[in-house]
């Protein structure tokens, strides 16, 4: 298959890149890639945090520009010939997914068919889409890890709306050629996680001395993996994958939602106490197992220890008190 050819002084269009993953693969690439040029692209929606890439401020090989992937015209002015993209923009709570699907649909699918439109017509060189292992949907207990060849079936309008947007770039592909590869990743966690997901949000109510709240058994399985792993993948991916692929990337970290809870609350000297169990989710998936054996072969794998990542997030979470507490006073925001 073919590969993308990458520019000595190339340009990368980062959509979504003061969210949680795409700030954090910004600060990684562009600290890498001296020569290389990055574009942040992103609306600023509550999940986006300019505090995110204070550090690259004024940066020769950074710049922000505020904009929408669904402003055709705005994307239009902005993508060149030969750019790649690299596509986070996109609603990720699954609890927001379910209590109002229709943003969902907007900004994972119509906004990700507008931004690939502008990329086909601009001709850039590639386009890669950021999606989760989640549109696989619930597998049980027994059941073999997920491949990129397995059929998708997604349980919330969240994951419903990153497997339409999949599916449109794949057709993108083999309709008209289109410099299209495809990334599912497990759950990722670590440094500036907007704190409505299950490790942050944890984290910080611990600090403040609050429960946490646990969905239902607890016994959801979801697969870990730290956030400088997916982006190392997404790197090495760009520079080494082949057009028209799909990629697993996971940690081989499956824990049961209850596991998490107890190394949490043993990193930060608590007990059971502090957990609280709260009503299930809707339609919540039971396990998420992805394999990662392609993008192994290709010669990548993940090289954090869980336990020390985890480490290390909490203890980013401890210091960055300023960072967070703003953030938590947003509403209704729980997750596990």
């Amino acid at each position: 298959m073919a590969k993308t050819k990458i520019e000595e002084k190339q340009r990368i269009i980062v959509t979504g890149g003061l969210g949680f993953i795409g700030s954090n693969f910004l600060t990684y690439m562009s600290n890498k890639y001296k020569n290389y040029r990055f574009i942040n692209v992103d609306s600023l929606t509550y999940s986006g945090n300019i505090n995110n890439l204070k550090s690259l401020e004024g940066k020769e090989n950074y710049e922000f520009i505020k904009e929408d992937i669904g402003n055709f015209n705005g994307m239009l002015s902005l993508i060149q010939e030969g750019d790649i993209i690299v596509n986070f923009a996109a609603e990720s709570h699954v609890d927001n997914s379910i209590k109002d699907p229709g943003i969902f649909i907007r900004t994972n699918v119509l906004g990700t068919h507008s931004l690939l439109e502008v990329a086909r017509m601009k001709k850039a060189s590639l386009f890669v889409q950021v999606s989760t292992d989640e549109v696989y949907g619930s597998l049980g207990f027994d059941q073999e890890s997920s491949k990129e060849t397995d059929i998708l079936i997604p349980s919330s309008p969240y994951s419903a709306s990153k497997a339409a947007a999949e599916l449109i770039c794949l057709s993108n592909f083999r309709t008209f050629r289109q410099n299209v590869m495809i990334t599912r990743s497990s759950n990722n966690f670590g440094p500036y996680q907007f704190p409505e997901k299950v490790i942050p949000l944890f984290v910080t109510n611990l600090i403040e001395g609050k429960k946490v709240p646990l969905y239902g058994s607890g016994k959801n399985v979801r697969d870990w993996l730290y956030v400088l792993d997916n982006c190392k993948a997404l790197d090495f991916i760009i520079h080494n994958g082949d057009i028209g692929e799909i990629y697993n990337i996971g940690g081989g970290n499956e824990l049961q939602n209850i596991e998490l809870t107890s190394k949490i609350l043993s990193a930060l000297g608590k007990d059971n106490k502090f957990i609280e169990h709260v009503e299930d989710r809707l339609g919540h998936d039971l396990r998420y197992s992805i394999n990662c054996d392609k993008l192994k072969a290709l010669g990548w794998k993940p090289e954090f220890d869980f336990e020390s990542a985890l480490k290390q997030t909490v203890e980013w979470y401890t210091r960055n008190k300023e960072w967070w507490l703003p953030l938590k006073k947003t509403p209704g925001k729980r997750t596990s």
